[in-house]
This record gives structure tokens, C-alpha cells and sequence, in this order.
């Protein structure tokens, strides 16, 4: 199809450069510097979807990231197929490929637009009382059928073979939209020595001034201005400028979250360059210049395709150089549409009529439209519209004294309408920064900040483009810190005259409100007789009304739809909207693709994969991995011949009677430094540290504020003002996170240092009754005799040679030790250890045999003993507690009157069942009474739970409710297919006494 509505001349696209794409199916023809909307338009498309739940046909709103209807999949194959792009954003470029969605077979003939005929039936909350009954038809018939229906668009059948790249930055100024005030803003602050980065949506910079033809500023006009700006930006280096870039998301203390687009008019790139970058900035202040979104006007049908936004078109003539249609209607409550008319009729297209609302509406615009022959039709609404897939002829009608009369069809192929403007203040609401409402602009404004961030231009309610240059220029000011030093900037400005009214709500149309459907939110087919159903149900919120009817959700988040629906709940409650209040504008901005956010972490990258220093020759020797975490564990070793519970079975008999060797390399560590180091420990942990002699090891329990433990681990003092803390290994990010969070915002009066070192030691544990013969010999300057080096001590010396931090510590109650070595040397001194320890029956042994070993001796596993709800006294860990420390993290929480008055809380316990050679399953429940009827009397579950080749039999811990106390009872474990009977016992098995610590 030829490009039959561009226009010969003007416009900002390249016709050197031709460029071909289809929709479709279709292939069309565009020009460098279209979008695909523009493109669509230049070849006489409007028809570009069908709605979320009429199926109704659907083209192109606005120009803009405000579009709610041009919602279109774009990719060559399904492995760089992406939905819900928005195509007014999205820049053509040779080759691609866009399809339309919500439709089926095609968009002109759509099954789904049966629900069109049935709109009676599908009102406002309809699912809510409709599909109530019979109750099983929802979950096997009404749920599955809507979900299918739901939705827009379709996920991708391929994964993404595309890349995308991802950036931390920080600057002084982030200026988010490059309209004139965001250019000003960026120069103001540029000049001020800032470091700036100014990013805007579009594929080029400028907003506004991109469709200027009249302007001049400082003696240039616009668009040359423009020019010049940009190249005196582009002349700091501490300018960064990030063209087809939307700030989707305003999170916590100026972070901002940007998606770069990174295909331009060069096509989709090779899979080995990022299509598309997501960065993350930090700013110092934030000056956010998004402009202002015209407002649609809400008649009957006014969704059908050619019915667009007045300013919009006039943007796709003087921009992009293309016709919307051929004859329009003007439908406005506001002056810019008389100069959207005017542009339009210049470019001629054949103005049949302007219907303004207002009774006498006067100024310079309507002068020059009268002027130039336009025909001007003052108190005129539109009472609806005619066409199927296409508007082919709107309904004029009179308003005098309040009433409608009589209507005048009028054909034409374009309905332009203007309700006025609305500042853009999405991201400003993102950032819980509060609005309020300007009865002038009928708009909310941005209004005191939560944030250091600034407003400027159409977004802060400029209505001019001298004002706007004006404030964007002391926004730069004040954001670069300079505010009050420097003269104020006076922009010479010659420009168009102030465009003035605006109108809310649904407009008069005389006709049976039942019986017509004025659209509010065209994306998601909320209707006024929506908005009034929701508040006859007894909805007041405007929160309420906007979940109960959707207007206002999903990708458009009210950009177009908003303002209407407050007036219309307005009108309707007798009440002004300040009083209503606004919904809350989520992010994002608009739709992003996923893997702006997944970026790098993809396949294997998706969790990196980590490996001990000593992994390799674990495989080496054959042993059996399991996960934990992001590591790589060795879960045992089999030899020929035998399974899992073989293998364990002698691992642990081999521990036991002679020695065995363990990678514990997995645990964290993190180095805790400074004078107030001991302090910081004291606050935090449960334990008492500040008498903790260097040398020294203490086992250290960690609490939430609720009192519930989160983590445990051995902590040793190296020196006076040093700690080497372990962690689980599950739980090193979280602790440090932990640890950091209360020093910066609790405790910044604590002189003390946090390194995180858990992959800079590899750990070896060398357990068993020879643990100590194995290790002597390797040893220097350090005295490891039970004299010297007692249980719970650490000493600094050399192993085989390397510098090592030597811990005498045991998770198995048999004679340990564990050696710390520099990773770098981690597999060298596994291999000297285990040769030396060859004469003495040494095992390699896995985290299976690790928890068998720790089960006999009731040591407890944080996360499978504990489940977020257990404390210190549950566990048997009461001891550990600090009784005389003032304060600790949970201290107040394990004092609270509903935590000390609960004397049924489950603790842990011992299980022995009646059948030795039966091992319960982990989770399993205990009851008292297997005979009672669903749903039964749980007392507790099973956590741990193992074949003991020690002690010849199973055993289990469990947490049962006021276990303690029942010691020596029988209980019952209800299985699938039989009931197990138990004995409750004391959770330590094996050398209760703790005699085989020290060998």
C-alpha cells in the first residue's frame, strides 16, 4: 500500500530514506524518523486493535506514550517477539515486523467482538455476582475461560534471544523529559558545573518543540533553537543524553529506573549486542519535565477508530508529515484544538466542522480559525458517531438552556476531540510525593515532594512556553544547587497565544444513558454508566471505584482516563474532586519487557552457579552434589557399588571411630573490625561478646526484632578489636545485610567495619577421634594439644605451609577442628591433609553425613529445625542468651507478655520409633489420638529425621508443642498408609556428656 496520506513537504522524516515494515501480515511503507503509529497513519491505517473486553475495533489515540488502544507485538521470530509495545514509541526501522493483539483470526474479523452484541450483559463487576453459581463451575468452567480471554496481548513461545545490558550511574541532576523545560533545566545545571543526565522517550529530543512551526526563542526559531541547545549539551562532558529512554519507575531515595531502548532506525541487532539497556540512577535532585497529556472528551462511541486526540494529529502533520484523514470533525472544550484545525487545514484536510462546548468560546485561536473559513459551531456536543471499523460520521447536536436538540449527522473519516491538558505527574506520585488540585487547569499539580526532586514546565502547570523555558531553567538552578546566586534567565519568546478551557466528565448528549456507551478508559472498556454503576453499588473511594470498574489500571494507569473519571464520580456525589482525591499511579510508566530486568541473569547466569575451591576434586573422586543455595555441595561420596544410605553409613562410622575430612567452605564469613566491634556484636546477637577473650570462639545465635532466631553460627575474636564470624550458608547476604542495615541506621555512632570474606577462606574440617594426630605434624606455630588449644579455641598459624586461621569446633561432638586457608590455596591443603591422614583411615565425607552426625548429637539446622517462629528456648538455646546484656536485637520481642504467657509453644525434642529400622519422613505430623477424625489435633512435625548407622537405628528431632514436658510419651505420626508410633526423648542420641570432644 503507497504511502497515499504523507504529505510532499515538511515534517521531520527523512524521505532519503525508505523504509519497509509490515503489520499484519501486510507489508507497508514508512520513512526514517517514523513510528510505527506514524507510519501506520501516512498509509491510511487507523485500525490497529480490538478492546480488553468488548472486542470493539480500536486505532490510534495520541502521538505519545498516553496511547491506550495501539498496544502491538513486535518481532521477526518468536525468540525476539515482544507484546505490548506501545506504537507511538516504538521508531521504525527497515525489516520489522508488528502484529496487532486481542484478536482472533484478525482484526476485522474478530470472534471475540461477539461480546460487543452482549455488552448489556457485561457491566462493570459483572464476574462478580454473574459466575456465583453452581460453586464448581467457577474453578472448572468460568475461571479458566476468563483467564484465557484476559489479558493483553500474548507471552512470546520462545525465550528471548535477545540480550540486554544493564547500568549503575550516579549524577547531580537527572532530568527526566527533553521537552523545552527539561532542556532548560539540563542547561541550567550543566552550566553550573552539575553532572547531568537528561533522558526522554521519543527517538529524538525536544517534546513539544519537535512539531513547532511558529515559535522563536531568543531570536531563532524553535527547531533551530532546539539544534542549538542540543549541540551546546553535547559540548559538556558531564552531560549524558539518553534519547529513546523512558523513566518507567520512581523508587526510594532518588533511585530512578530507566529503559534505553538501543534499536533506533538500525533494526533489531545481532543477538550479540544489547537490544535494550536498564539503568538504574541515583541522583542527587531529580527534575522531572514529562509534560502534560490532552484529555479526551467522553461522548457516545467515542472509541471508534479516526476518533483521535486534537493535538496529537496535529503533532503527525507538522512532525511526521502525514494526513490523519481526509475530512474531520473538531470536537473541543479547549482552544489548542482550533490550532490543531488550523494545521490540519493548512495540510488539506477538510475541516467539515468545530463543535465547541462552550457558548461563546473567544479568543486568538478562534479568531484565526473563523478567519480562515473554518466552520465554528459554538454549544455543540457530539451525541454519537457512525462506522464499523472506521468513523465514517459524527452527530452534532445544539445545546441551548441546558438541553440537547436535535443532531446533524455530518460524515467524515477524523474526529479530533481536546478536553484540555492534565500535567503528566506519575512518576511524581510514584515518588509519594503529594498532589493537589488546581481548580484553573482542572488538574492536579505536583504539590510538596517526598523526595529531592523538582517539577518543571507543562508537568508543574506552566501553560505557556515562556513559562515553561522559566521553569525549567530554575529547576536546573536549584537542582545544581546554585538558587539565589545566579540572575534569573529571561528566554525572549515570540509564540503562539495561551490556549484556554477544558471540560471533565461525560459530556450533555440528550440521548437514554442506558442505551449508549461513552468510553472513559478506552484500554479497558470502562464506560461513564461504569464510573455511575460503581458508586449506585455504594463504592465512595475513588481507590473503590477505580478496582471495581479497572478504569485506570493495567498499562495506561490513567493517563487518559483519570481526570474524566474524577469528574464524572464528582457530578455524580455532588462533590468536589479535591475531596474525591486521585488514584495512586503505579509503575511502570509503560510497559517495559522483561528483560530489561533479567538482563544478564539468564540460562546459567539466571543464579550463578558456586563452587568451593575444593569442588573439583570432589568430582574427581565421584562424590554426589546437591544444592544449597546458589552452592554446590558434595552430599556424599559413594564407592562402587553403593547407594546413598550405604555411603553415609560408612562416612559416618568412619567419623566416628577414626577421622574424616569436610568441605564447610560454603559458610559465610564476615569480618567484623573497629574499636566498637565487640559492642556491635553485644546489640546484635544474643550472646554476651564483650568479655570474650581474643583466642576465643563463642557459638552466636541471631534473632529477628520479633525474637525469632534467623541465624546462627561460630564467631571468633581474632584480636581486640577483630571478629571472624560464620554464618549459615544459606544466610551470609541476609546477615550481612542485616548487619549493615542496623550500623547505618541504628548504630552509625559504632566505629566499625563490615567485610563480607566468604569466599575468600576456604574451610576444612577435619573431625574424629584422630583429628588431632592427622593435623600435628602440619601445624606451625600453634600448640594444638587439648592443653593449649582447649574446645571453642582459634589460633593464627600455618597449615601445610599457609597462613590459617585454626578453629577447634565440632558439628559432630567428635574431637574437630577447621582449618581456614586462603581460597587461592583451599584445594592444595585439602590434599596435604587428606595425604597425611591416609595412615589413619581418613573419609572424605558429605553434607549428609553431616547432618546424621549433627542430628545424634541434637545440634539444630537453622531453617529445618527453626521456621521463622522459633526462638532460643524452643531449640534448647536458652543458655546462649546474654541474661544480663541490656539490650540485643528481639530482646524486647522474647519479653513480650503474649510470648512469656505461652506455655504450649512447640520445642525440640527427640523421636525414636517403635520400629527401629523405620525412618519417618521429614514434615510429618505427630498426634496424640490416632484415631480422631479429620481434621486431627496436630502437636507438632518432624524436622530431621535419619538411618543413624551408630546407633544402629532412626532417629528423628521434632518441634512438638510443650515437648519438654512430654519426654517419655508415645505419640503418633500418621502416614498415608499406616500409623507410626513414636517415643518422645531427649533430642541428644549420642555422648550426651560431651566426652568425645576431646577425642
Amino acid at each position: 500500500m503507497s504511502e497515499a496520506f504523507r504529505l510532499p513537504d515538511g515534517g521531520r522524516v527523512d524521505r532519503a530514506q525508505p523504509l519497509s515494515f509490515t503489520f499484519d501480515g501486510r507489508r507497508y511503507g514508512g520513512l526514517a524518523g517514523d513510528t510505527i503509529a506514524s507510519a501506520l497513519l501516512a498509509n491510511g491505517v487507523h485500525l490497529v486493535g480490538r478492546s480488553f473486553k468488548y472486542h470493539r475495533p480500536r486505532g490510534i489515540v495520541s502521538a505519545g506514550a498516553e496511547e491506550p488502544n495501539a498496544l502491538v507485538g513486535v518481532g521477526r521470530d518468536e525468540a525476539h517477539y515482544t507484546p505490548n509495545l506501545v506504537a507511538t514509541q516504538i521508531s521504525l526501522y527497515d525489516g520489522l515486523s508488528a502484529v496487532s493483539q486481542n484478536r482472533s483470526p484478525s482484526l476485522e474479523r474478530d470472534a471475540g467482538s461477539i461480546n460487543d452484541r452482549l455488552w448489556r450483559f457485561f457491566p462493570a463487576g459483572f464476574y462478580y455476582k454473574t459466575f456465583m453459581w453452581p460453586r464448581r463451575a467457577w474453578t472448572r468452567v468460568f475461571e479458566p475461560r476468563i483467564r484465557a480471554m484476559a489479558g493483553l496481548g500474548r507471552a512470546p513461545k520462545a525465550p528471548d534471544a535477545a540480550r540486554y545490558a544493564q547500568r549503575y550511574a550516579h549524577c547531580d541532576v537527572l532530568v527526566i523529559g527533553a521537552g523545552p523545560a527539561g532542556l532548560a533545566s539540563a542547561l541550567a545545571a550543566a552550566e553550573a558545573g552539575a553532572r547531568v543526565i537528561i533522558c526522554d522517550e521519543q527517538s529524538e529530543l525536544g517534546g513539544s518543540l519537535l512539531a513547532e512551526t511558529e515559535a522563536r526563542i531568543d531570536g531563532l526559531a524553535a527547531q533551530d533553537w532546539l539544534a542549538a541547545t542540543l549541540a551546546r549539551l553535547g559540548a559538556f562532558d558531564r552531560v549524558t543524553v539518553l534519547p529513546r529512554t523512558i523513566a518507567f519507575g520512581y523508587f526510594p531515595h532518588n533511585m530512578v529506573g530507566l529503559a534505553q531502548d538501543l534499536t533506533g532506525y538500525q533494526g533489531e541487532p545481532d543477538d550479540a549486542a544489547p537490544r535494550g539497556r536498564l539503568w538504574q540512577v541515583r541522583a542527587k535532585q531529580v527534575v522531572i519535565a514529562a509534560g502534560a497529556i490532552e484529555r479526551p472528551l467522553v461522548f457516545p462511541d467515542n472509541d471508534r477508530p479516526g476518533i483521535m486526540l486534537a493535538d496529537s494529529a496535529r503533532i503527525y502533520v507538522e512532525r511526521y508529515a502525514v494526513k490523519p484523514g481526509r475530512r474531520a470533525v473538531i470536537f473541543t472544550a479547549h482552544d489548542e484544538a482550533y490550532r490543531a484545525a488550523l494545521a490540519l487545514h493548512r495540510a488539506g484536510v477538510e475541516i467539515a466542522a468545530i463543535a465547541d462546548l462552550r457558548g461563546a468560546p473567544e479568543g486568538a485561536w478562534i479568531d484565526a480559525a473563523r478567519a480562515a473559513g473554518l466552520p465554528v459551531r459554538p454549544a455543540t456536543t457530539i451525541s454519537g458517531t457512525d462506522g464499523q471499523l472506521r468513523v465514517s460520521a459524527a452527530h452534532l447536536a445544539p445545546i441551548a438552556d441546558g438541553k440537547v436538540g436535535r443532531a446533524e449527522r455530518i460524515e467524515c473519516d477524523l474526529v479530533l476531540m481536546s478536553g484540555g491538558f492534565t500535567p503528566s505527574v506519575h512518576l511524581f506520585s510514584q515518588s509519594r510525593g503529594k498532589l493537589r488540585f488546581d481548580p484553573a487547569l482542572e488538574a492536579f499539580v505536583p504539590g510538596a515532594p517526598a523526595e529531592a526532586s523538582l517539577m518543571a514546565g507543562a508537568s508543574a502547570g506552566a501553560q505557556t512556553l515562556e513559562a515553561t523555558l522559566a521553569t525549567g531553567y530554575d529547576a536546573g538552578d536549584q537542582a545544581a544547587g546554585v538558587s539565589g546566586t545566579a540572575q534569573v534567565r529571561h528566554f525572549a519568546v515570540e509564540a503562539a497565544p495561551l490556549s484556554r478551557g477544558g471540560f471533565l466528565g461525560a459530556v450533555p448528549h440528550g440521548r437514554d444513558p442506558a442505551s449508549v456507551r461513552a468510553f472513559v478508559d478506552f484500554q479497558n472498556d470502562v464506560t461513564a454508566k461504569d464510573i455511575k454503576l460503581a458508586l449506585a453499588e455504594g463504592f465512595r473511594s475513588i481507590e473503590h471505584v477505580k478496582r471495581y470498574t479497572t478504569t485506570g489500571m493495567a498499562t495506561d494507569q490513567g493517563k487518559t482516563s483519570n481526570m474524566n473519571a474524577l469528574g464524572i464520580v464528582s457530578e455524580t456525589l455532588g462533590r468536589p474532586i479535591p475531596e474525591i482525591g486521585t488514584t495512586t499511579f503505579r509503575m511502570p510508566y509503560t510497559p517495559v519487557p522483561f528483560g530489561y530486568f533479567a538482563g544478564y541473569a539468564r540460562g546459567e547466569l539466571f543464579e550463578p552457579v558456586r563452587e568451593t575451591p575444593i569442588h573439583g576434586w570432589a568430582a574427581e573422586r565421584g562424590a554426589v552434589f546437591e544444592d544449597v543455595g546458589q552452592w554446590k555441595r558434595a552430599r556424599y561420596f559413594p564407592e562402587p557399588g553403593e547407594d546413598m544410605r550405604a555411603a553415609v553409613a560408612r562416612e559416618c562410622r568412619a567419623v566416628r571411630e577414626a577421622v574424616g575430612i569436610f568441605d564447610a567452605s560454603t559458610l559465610g564469613k564476615i569480618e567484623i573490625v573497629g574499636p566498637d566491634a565487640a559492642e556491635f556484636l553485644n546489640r546484635l546477637y544474643v550472646n554476651a561478646w564483650t568479655k570474650l577473650k581474643p583466642g576465643r570462639l563463642r557459638y552466636g545465635v541471631l534473632l529477628r526484632e520479633d525474637g525469632f532466631i534467623v541465624d546462627d553460627g561460630v564467631v571468633g575474636r581474632i584480636a581486640e578489636d577483630r571478629f571472624h564470624v560464620t554464618t549459615t550458608t544459606g544466610g551470609a547476604p541476609r546477615v550481612l545485610a542485616t548487619m549493615e542495615d542496623y550500623l547505618q541506621t541504628e548504630w552509625p555512632d559504632l566505629n566499625v567495619w563490615l567485610t563480607s570474606t566468604t569466599e575468600q577462606w576456604a574451610v576444612i574440617a577435619v573431625q574424629g577421634p584422630k583429628a588431632r594426630d592427622v593435623l600435628a605434624p602440619l601445624v606451625e606455630g600453634a600448640d594444638i594439644s587439648a592443653a593449649s588449644m582447649p574446645h571453642m579455641s582459634v589460633a593464627e598459624c600455618r597449615v601445610a605451609g599457609v597462613p590459617a586461621r585454626l578453629f577447634r569446633v565440632s558439628f559432630t561432638g567428635e574431637l574437630g577442628f577447621e582449618v581456614n586457608v586462603p581460597a587461592e590455596y583451599g584445594r592444595a591443603v585439602w590434599e596435604t591433609i587428606f595425604a597425611a591422614s591416609q595412615p589413619h583411615g581418613v573419609v572424605p565425607y558429605g553434607t549428609e553425613t553431616m547432618h546424621v552426625l549433627r542430628a545424634e548429637k541434637g545440634y539444630i539446622i537453622v531453617g529445618q529445625e527453626t521456621d521463622g517462629t522459633a526462638t532460643p528456648e524452643d531449640v534448647g538455646l536458652g543458655w546462649a542468651i546474654g541474661k544480663a546484656k541490656p539490650d540485643f536485637v528481639g530482646k524486647r520481642a522474647l519479653a513480650r507478655a503474649g510470648m512469656v504467657a505461652q506455655d504450649d509453644r512447640k520445642q525440640l525434642v527427640g523421636v525414636l520409633t517403635e520400629e527401629p529400622g523405620f525412618v519417618l519422613e521429614e514434615g510429618a505430623h505427630l498426634v496424640a489420638d490416632p484415631a480422631q477424625k479429620p481434621p486431627m489435633t496436630m502437636l507438632g512435625h518432624v524436622t530431621s529425621s535419619y538411618w543413624s548407622a551408630t546407633l544402629n537405628r532412626s532417629i528423628a528431632l521434632a518441634m512438638v508443642r510443650s515437648g519438654r514436658d512430654r519426654l517419655g510419651e508415645t505419640l503418633h505420626v500418621p502416614l498415608a498408609d499406616r500409623t507410626v508410633r513414636v517415643t518422645l526423648t531427649e533430642p541428644v542420641f549420642y555422648d550426651p556428656e560431651g566426652s568425645r570432644l576431646d577425642g
